[in-house]
């Protein structure tokens, strides 16, 4: 679970200095990934078991996953640009965030696997 929400943060982070950095760019519409919570859950339409290898039976091929959305914050620029370099900042606090509660989690499961070995 650490893995993929590190995976995940790390995604996010990407997306939004992408952002960031068309932000001036003509025509660019801002976009984002689909919440880690929905991903866990399964809710998210597009998004399900991925197949990784031939031999795998259900489930669809890798391209067929889908986790980057257009953002519609809303607001848009005479340009037609729609990234709110604020609302990018905000993203970025809250990826921290998440990867610093995926290391949170990781440390746990180390605590714990020490503990069960005798180590501290």
């Amino acid at each position: 679970m650490a893995d993929a929400m590190t995976r995940h943060a790390e995604m996010r982070q990407a997306v939004v200095a992408q952002n960031t950095a068309n932000s001036d760019t003509p025509g660019y519409r801002a976009r984002d990934v689909i919440p880690f919570a929905d991903l866990v859950q399964g809710g998210t339409p597009g998004v399900g078991l991925r197949k990784t290898r031939a031999s795998h039976l259900n489930g669809t091929g890798a391209a067929g996953t889908r986790i980057l959305h257009e953002d519609r914050n809303g607001a848009s620029e005479p340009n037609g640009n729609s990234v709110s370099v604020e609302l990018e900042m905000l993203k970025a606090v809250d990826v921290k965030r998440q990867h610093d509660r995926a290391l949170a989690v990781y440390r746990s499961g180390l605590t714990l696997m020490r503990a069960a070995i005798g180590r501290r």
